[in-house]
């Protein structure tokens, strides 16, 4: 079954770090996945970086990044080759759990919902018992 991704970026941290200004230190972020037939799961994640670990060479000003820059970075470290950040199972886990749970609805019907309902009390219902009866239940 295939499914169709949609990341948002949800909130960033930033900090100044040596003579780096805004270097993103968090990200709170949100994946909705749909499957095939239409039904979806929502997973909000929040991924955390180090400032000492940023690039000098490659550093991205604060006013020059992008969404997809930094989607990207989330996306490289929660479903990346490095198996010490890639938690994507557990992410595919909890979107399946919610698809699942529309897929598969459990619903409490009451009598007058039953499909032979007709406006009466339906089945059998048990006749009263005879008067000598009644009296010998009574007199145990």
């Amino acid at each position: 079954m295939g499914y169709t991704e949609q990341w948002q970026l949800k909130g960033l941290k930033k900090q100044n770090y040596n003579e780096l200004d805004g270097v993103i230190i968090g990200t709170q972020w949100e994946v909705k996945v749909t499957d095939d037939e239409g039904y979806s799961g929502t997973f909000q994640g929040a991924t955390p970086f180090k400032a000492s670990e940023v690039n000098v060479s490659t550093f991205t000003s604060y006013n020059d990044l992008t969404e997809e820059k930094v989607l990207g970075w989330i996306k490289n470290t929660v479903s990346g080759s490095n198996s010490s950040t890639n938690y994507w199972e557990h992410i595919m886990g909890r979107v399946q759990k919610d698809i699942n749970g529309q897929k598969n609805i459990i619903t409490n019907v009451s009598e007058h919902e039953l499909p032979w309902y007709t406006g009466s009390l339906s089945g059998s219902v048990t006749p009263p018992l005879p008067a000598a009866a009644n009296y010998a239940a009574q007199a145990d």
